[in-house]
């Protein structure tokens, strides 16, 4: 007769990265930026640092309001 096939389960994996919605510290700006940067990110307002990278993920000197999926 006939033989039924079993299908293996794919699992689908989810990227690790994540948006950030960053307040600043000084000027209580909002801004969007990637948590692993490559490059230093500064407010786009009053100029101050937000973010800094490390190698890896990167290092947030601001206020973290979200996690935008």
């Amino acid at each position: 007769m006939f033989r039924t096939r079993k299908r293996k389960k794919v699992i689908v994996l989810k990227p690790r990265s994540r948006f950030l919605k960053v307040r600043c510290r000084d000027c209580n700006a909002e801004q969007v930026v990637f948590n692993k940067a490559s490059m230093r990110v500064n407010c786009s307002i009053c100029g101050e640092l937000l973010l800094e990278p490390t190698g890896g993920k990167s290092r947030v000197y601001g206020e973290i309001i979200a996690v935008l999926e």
